[in-house]
């Protein structure tokens, strides 16, 4: 299958074209400079030079493609209204691009919100509806194009996807720890953080292209959820520094943006992804990773 990547040499984006490539899959991935071309065309994919903003590139890239999986997000975490403006326009412009197609649209999603009290799940409906929602609302914008002949999936990615190269959330909740001399977790600890290792995501992605359903929602979970409290001892216990607590309202003074996510509950669960799917698990875990150094 030819398969165009957005988000192509980020952190789940690059392990997924390395895993596309190695199931013989012909890529084509997005790149808005010199160094993420060429660090594409040595793995030995195609380049379609542009960004999130450039939706001729989109259009030609998804036009051209057999399958596309949307992993890019500008991130802006000081601009949230933009970077959800952004995400929305991309994934309207793939989704409009491949109708009555019937070819496969992945994008990426995640677990924040689907449950209280419990882990989410597949069944549940993403509460992002509209443009002013996080990431733009645009799980439910793509599941609308079913209807249209797109063959929409949503791989819903847990908190963490992590690994040795992470600079995702847990490597700022270990930064606070690095900057205060201590490892925190918000109030209790009891809050839950579901993990994935950066391998079984992309496997995921690719089976997701492959075999998943139109409409399908998929939980890129490894593990349904860890007590925060276990994530602050194991990385004091890797970088030698005193466990506490901080409270809720002052989670942001001591992590910064990320304080107000490390206090949620974010636990998922994946089993009906691996029945579907085939999906087995087999990475390291988020605390094996912290303790063995992944982020030293």
């Amino acid at each position: 299958m030819r398969v165009f990547v957005t988000g192509a040499s980020g952190w789940i984006g690059s392990a997924t074209v390395d895993e596309l490539l190695a199931a013989g899959h012909e890529v084509v991935g997005l790149a808005r400079s010199e160094r993420s071309a060429s660090t594409l065309h040595a793995k030995g994919a195609e380049v379609l030079r542009g960004d999130l903003d450039d939706l001729d590139a989109l259009r030609r890239g998804a036009g051209d493609a057999e399958g596309v999986v949307h992993l890019a997000n500008k991130h802006d975490w000081a601009n949230l209204a933009e970077s959800n403006r952004a995400e929305r326009t991309a994934v309207g412009t793939l989704a409009e691009a491949l109708v009555g197609t019937g070819r496969p649209l992945v994008l990426a999603g995640g677990v924040a919100g689907l449950a209280t009290g419990r882990p989410g799940t597949e069944a549940d409906p993403s509460p992002a509806v509209g443009a002013d929602s996080p990431r733009g609302g645009t799980e439910n914008l793509a599941l609308g194009y079913v209807d249209r002949g797109v063959r929409s999936v949503s791989a819903r990615f847990a908190p963490t996807t992590h690994g040795h190269g992470d600079h995702g959330f847990i490597a700022l909740i270990i930064a606070a720890a690095r900057r205060h001399g201590v490892s925190a977790s918000v109030g209790d600890g009891s809050t839950r953080w579901s993990a994935v290792h950066l391998s079984d995501a992309a496997r995921l992605v690719r089976l997701g292209l492959e075999r998943a359903p139109a409409g399908a929602r998929l939980h890129a979970v490894a593990e349904e959820g860890i007590p925060s409290r276990e994530i602050a001892q194991a990385i004091g216990d890797a970088l030698g520094v005193p466990v506490t607590s901080v409270a809720r309202e002052d989670a942001l003074e001591h992590f910064g943006f990320i304080g107000g996510f490390f206090g949620m509950d974010m636990a998922a669960s994946s089993e009906h992804t691996r029945a579907l799917l085939d999906w087995t698990p087999t990475g390291p875990g988020l605390l094996e990773d912290v303790k063995a150094g992944a982020y030293a």
